[in-house]
Parts: C-alpha cells; sequence; structure tokens
C-alpha cells in the first residue's frame, strides 16, 4: 500500500503542469518495470500496476503460455498452466505478484531517475508542441535579460517562457533593457538535447507582415492582400499589396490617411526603417516598373521564362532607381523573383536595346526636379 497523498500529488502536477495524471502513471509503471528487469534480471518479463484507487502498487512476474517452450524465464506450457488454473489458454499471461519488499534500493534509486527522465520529456514534449503551433506568429514579450554579446531573452506566453533573440535577428541600432515589452516574430522552435529553445526574429519579413496584418484592418479582413515582402532590416522593406475590392486602394489602405499606418509601423516598431509599398500587378513586367519606386521607369524588357528582366530608366533617374550600394535593384529583385537589370536610357541606345528618340517625354521633364528631390532625401536619410 503506497500513501493517497502520492496519488493526490499526481492531481497536483496535472493541474500546474498540465500533465495528465493517467500519462504520469503510465510513465511511473513504465519506469518501476524498467527497475525491476534490472533487480530481477532481463530475462523475467515484469509488469508494475498502480491503482489510484485504492492507491496500491503490484508488481507481476509473468510468462506467456505457448504451445511449444522455448524460454522457459519468460514461457510455459499450456499443460503447466492449467494445472495453476484450468480456464487460461494460448496466448493468455500467467502472473505472480512480487512482494514490494524484494525491491532494492538500487532499484527504488533507477525508478526515481527515469521516473524524473519522463516526466522532463513530457513537460519539452509539451513546450514543443505549445510553441511550435505558433511558429511564424507574433509575440508579444518581455525583456528578462540582455547579455553582454547582445543577446536578448524574451519571456513569451502564460508560462514565461523565454525565448532567445540573437543580434542578427535584431534591427540594426535598436537597444533593449530589462523590462521591455516588445513585439517579436517566432521564427523557429528547436527541440534539441538542453531542452526547447526558441528563437525570435525583428529582422525577418514574416515579423513585416504580421505588423502590417496588426495595423492595417482590410488586410485582418482579406479585402486586402500581401503579395510579396522583400526586407533589409534597418534599412528598407518593399511589400507589394493587392486589393480584392475594386473600391478600395491597397496602397492608401496600407500607408493610412497622412501616413499614419505606416508611420506607426516604421517608427514605432521598425526603428524609423523606409517601407515602400507597391502595387502588385499580374503583369510581371508593370509590377518590376513599379516595383524599382521611387524611380521612375522607361521601359522593361523582361521574358517570362527565364525571369530576367531589362529595366532602362531616364539617365537622372538610374542612381535613384539602382539606390544605395544597389539596395532598390536588390530589393525590387527579391520582390518581383526577376532577375533585374537596371540601364540608364542613354547607355540602352548605346547597346542597341532601345531606338534612340529625338525628344524626352514632357511628363519626364516634369518629373526630373521632384525625382531628383526624392533621390536626395532618401541619399541624406540613409
Amino acid at each position: 500500500m503506497i500513501s493517497k497523498d502520492f496519488f493526490l500529488a499526481l492531481d497536483d502536477l496535472e493541474r500546474e503542469k498540465g500533465i495528465s495524471k493517467e500519462v504520469f502513471i503510465q510513465a511511473l509503471e513504465n519506469a518501476l518495470t524498467f527497475a525491476c528487469k534490472k533487480h530481477f534480471g532481463e530475462a523475467t518479463n515484469v509488469e508494475v500496476k498502480l491503482n489510484p484507487e485504492k492507491a496500491t502498487i503490484k508488481v507481476y512476474s509473468y510468462k506467456n503460455i505457448v504451445e511449444t517452450v522455448e524460454d522457459p524465464d519468460k514461457e510455459i506450457s499450456l499443460e503447466e498452466a492449467r494445472e495453476i488454473k484450468k480456464s487460461y489458454e494460448l496466448g493468455d499471461k500467467v502472473a505472480k505478484e512480487i512482494a514490494p519488499k524484494e525491491f532494492s534500493r538500487i532499484a527504488a534509486q533507477t525508478a526515481k531517475q527515469v521516473i524524473m527522465q519522463t516526466l522532463k520529456e513530457i513537460e519539452k514534449n509539451q513546450i514543443y508542441d505549445q510553441y511550435s503551433e505558433k511558429e511564424n506568429e507574433m509575440l508579444i514579450g518581455v525583456v528578462s535579460r540582455v547579455k553582454d554579446d547582445g543577446t536578448v531573452y524574451v519571456e513569451i506566453g502564460k508560462n514565461q517562457m523565454e525565448g532567445v533573440l540573437m543580434p542578427a535577428d535584431q534591427i540594426p541600432g535598436e537597444k533593449f533593457k530589462f523590462g521591455d515589452k516588445i513585439k517579436v516574430y517566432l521564427k523557429r522552435v528547436k527541440d534539441g538535447t538542453k531542452g526547447v529553445q526558441v528563437v525570435l526574429s525583428r529582422t525577418c519579413t514574416g515579423f513585416v507582415k504580421r505588423l502590417f496584418e496588426s495595423e492595417v484592418p482590410e488586410i485582418r479582413a482579406g479585402i486586402v492582400v500581401i503579395k510579396s515582402i522583400a526586407r533589409e532590416a534597418g534599412y528598407r522593406t518593399k511589400i507589394a499589396v493587392y486589393s480584392t475590392d475594386p473600391d478600395v486602394d491597397a496602397v492608401g489602405a496600407c500607408v493610412g490617411a497622412k501616413g499614419v499606418r505606416i508611420n506607426a509601423i516604421s517608427n514605432n516598431e521598425l526603428n524609423g526603417e523606409k517601407i515602400d509599398v507597391i502595387p502588385w500587378s499580374e503583369d510581371s513586367l508593370d509590377f518590376i516598373a513599379s516595383a524599382l519606386s521611387p524611380a521612375k521607369v522607361y521601359m522593361v524588357q523582361g521574358s517570362e521564362e527565364s525571369k530576367e528582366a531589362k529595366v532602362i530608366v531616364p539617365d537622372d533617374k538610374l542612381s535613384l532607381a539602382i539606390g544605395r550600394e544597389g539596395q532598390n535593384a536588390r530589393l525590387a529583385a527579391r520582390l518581383t523573383n526577376w532577375k533585374i537589370d537596371v540601364k540608364s536610357y542613354s547607355n540602352a541606345v548605346k547597346l542597341g536595346l532601345i531606338e534612340g528618340e529625338s525628344e524626352v517625354a514632357e511628363d519626364d521633364i516634369a518629373s526630373s526636379a521632384e525625382d531628383l528631390l526624392a533621390e536626395m532625401n532618401d541619399i541624406i536619410s540613409e
């Protein structure tokens, strides 16, 4: 007989850690079976049965009833079995109770170790399942500690699981301190030898997507759809959006009145990162032209088969189209999933890609000052 308090403790464990009593009893039975085998010898078939209602634990050694006995330690013939009880049939088990006093201290210690290990494994699996379901979601957490190397640990969830935000997953220039309440993106859950590790991020494109979903009601409602995102965290993001309702302007919905929505994302969450909201188009060449915003594009030539495009821009817009250190063109290529080669108008004429024109379109002339100013502001702010 064992204490009823033991089984009452299982009820407490179920409430506190969410581990069901049945799972724990099964683990305990397995652990004690393992200990008994170690004690009585591996050749013996052993079963341990716990009865929470009667608060009992019983240990049995048993033999399987077979037609021909090959292993006397584990098998018994039907004839011998029926000498014990006439109702036995082939395939039944003949069990014999082992007195608990025959347990050695070593067996009990072994059982304890296996039980603890089993409990840790159950708890680890529960944590893994709980957080793996939250992969690719945005969570709100509290900074619990910051290491000297810049690694930030963030408590998330009701059980205050500690996730890790590595320096590479932090937006350049942002600093955190103990107690800061921050938004993070659950990038990955890893099940390692040291337990479950929750990897967080603020630099991946998924984080930007979740921020827009949180800030823009039209996206949450499915009216505005995010088609693709390209990002260089801390510097610039391009996001392509599409409206399923012709009366709703996808870009305008994301930007908000006087830029209130996009500024809330950029300034409050992304440390001032530039965000270009691009209208998505089924026409790949039109989409590429838009993706190179804020630069105006003269012409796009491309092949759907090879996914390669040559983009021709007015001479005075070449640097704006390419961007500082090629960033604008690079992000446009990632956004559209096309290889983009940007060339100036005069260079395209020299290469024979287009025929030269004697006059420049009036709208190009009118927009030159505006684009030059945009280019200067872009470079200064970077």
